[in-house]
């Protein structure tokens, strides 16, 4: 799946500062530098000709002992280009979790008031990317799998998970009790400390929605402008984020079908919705019968509902046609007996089936099982998967299945965050995103009460500021950034792309 997939994903109390751990004294003043590190880095080559400097912040790895054992955080900063009008700095998340965020600065350049106003912050959060890393040796860079068609396959998906857990076991005891979000949070408070900053402006995407929202919660008083980009119920985020999301899936899966079937003639996936839902229907019955040969690798019944699902985060030409191609060379390895993939299903299949990006999803599992504690019987998964596999049927076997944390060697070591509080933070969020859906971001809403809530109404786009190329949203959230002031009231915008 793309490394932008929102994770999956449980204990609870309220966080307030009072809680806290104390925060580790200021280290030594940053030592800003070049940002690449070789003439392979191209992220880090984008970075400095854009101006931009990097650091390592140092931060305890258990912030209840400040003065034990330290990590290094990455970050990169692009200042502000109007030094009169600054407002602050401005951290910056891509999501995940485990996505790295040191290009992000880049992404919002774009945007004439970030880039006037702010040091844009990128980070890579603790061990992501260039901070201290944590990697399980797994053989796929994501945990994420369906249950497949019947028991054996369920079992199977169980048998790889209880594997991957035991992995991260065995590589990195000493690192997971201290990978949770309320660890990242208070890092970023730290980074704060390292700006000389007073207070801290933020905008995350997807994961980073909730990272944004437990910071608010135990640091109310240091947030500034927060911005959230398709957001997660903060509740429910942890190893079942996206049990109930089977319904806005196939919703996704049948705004796509409407587009592909209008294009028959070039993909050949049906001419009508049904037809097209049918076909991914079909194929995927035909991996569960025999794996499907794409190339090199094979994908059966647990990996092409996920990668159906990766492929529904945009509704943009793009997107959508990335998509129809992934499922013409599926389905035609399911007629032919095999089929050569296309580049970006290549890439997508080298990321589920090698290690090539073990840290990624080591590292996801480790923020998600460190947040909240999972079921530890399989039967929990296999009977929630049957009892809604009728009405579901691509996709209850993948949002409702087990994944690592069910077998987790380390439980979390802290309740998970009962994010409530005024912060006043503007919450963008599309009604067609399959990934965190309109009603999660609706509950952030309602538990951060201080907040207005910004739709993109009509629209299936999965990270929508600075990204999708909506006027009306990228306007009100420039407005926010600009003035510090949230809308009066709930605002809508509707899907008129520049």
């Amino acid at each position: 799946m793309r490394r932008t997939l929102v994770l999956v994903a449980a204990v609870a109390v309220t966080a307030t500062v009072g809680a806290t751990p104390a925060l580790a004294r200021p280290g030594p003043a940053l030592t800003w530098h070049a940002c690449a590190t070789g003439p392979d880095d191209r992220v880090g080559q984008e970075l400095d000709r854009a101006g931009a400097q990097c650091a390592e912040v140092t931060v305890p790895l258990d912030h209840a002992r400040p003065d034990g054992r330290t990590i290094t955080v990455a970050i990169s900063r692009l200042k502000a280009t109007d030094p009169a009008r600054r407002v602050g700095a401005m951290l910056l998340n891509s999501g995940g979790p485990g996505g790295t965020g040191i290009d992000m600065p880049l992404l919002l350049a774009g945007q004439d008031v970030a880039r006037s106003r702010f040091d844009l912050v990128g980070m890579d959060p603790r061990f992501v990317g260039r901070s201290t890393p944590l990697d399980c040796g797994w053989p796929t860079g994501t945990w994420i799998r369906s249950a497949g068609h019947d028991r054996g396959s369920f079992d199977r998906t169980a048998a790889l998970q209880a594997d991957l857990a035991r992995r991260c076991a065995d590589r990195s005891p000493d690192l997971l009790p201290h990978a949770s979000t309320r660890n990242t949070a208070r890092d970023m408070d730290v980074i704060r400390t390292a700006l000389g900053e007073r207070k801290l402006s933020y905008f995350g995407y997807s994961y980073g929605t909730y990272l944004g929202a437990v910071y608010t919660q135990l640091f109310p008083h240091r947030a500034d402008r927060v911005v959230l980009d398709s957001a997660v119920d903060p509740d429910t985020f942890g190893p079942r984020l996206l049990r109930k999301n089977g319904p806005a899936t196939a919703a996704a899966l049948r705004d796509f079908a409407g587009w592909a079937a209008e294009r028959h003639h070039e993909y050949g996936l049906g001419a009508t919705p049904d037809r097209v839902v049918a076909t991914v229907l079909a194929t995927d019955r035909a991996a569960a019968r025999t794996p499907l040969r794409v190339g090199p690798y094979t994908a059966d019944d647990t990996l092409v509902p996920a990668l159906v699902f990766s492929g529904l985060y945009d509704d943009r030409d793009a997107a959508n046609a990335e998509l129809a191609a992934t499922l013409r060379v599926l389905r035609r390895a399911a007629l032919d007996g095999s089929a050569e993939p296309t580049p970006a299903l290549a890439e997508q299949l080298a990321f589920i089936t090698t290690g090539g990006d073990s840290h990624y999803g080591s590292v996801q599992a480790a923020i998600v099982c460190a947040d909240r504690a999972a079921p530890r019987d399989p039967e929990t998964y296999w009977r929630d998967i049957e009892a809604h596999r009728r009405d579901e049927p691509l996709f209850a076997p993948l949002v409702r299945n087990l994944n690592p944390c069910a077998f987790w060697p380390t439980p979390p070591r802290e309740r998970p965050t009962d994010v409530r509080n005024r912060v006043p933070a503007l919450i963008v969020q599309s009604t067609g995103d399959p990934a965190t859906t309109y009603a999660a971001a609706t509950a952030m809403h309602r538990a951060m009460a201080g907040s207005r809530m910004l739709t993109l109404d009509g629209a299936r786009i999965h990270a929508v500021y600075a990204n999708y190329g909506n006027a009306c949203v990228d306007g009100h959230v420039n407005a926010y950034l600009r003035d510090g002031v949230p809308p009066a009231r709930d605002l809508t915008c509707h899907r008129t792309l520049i």
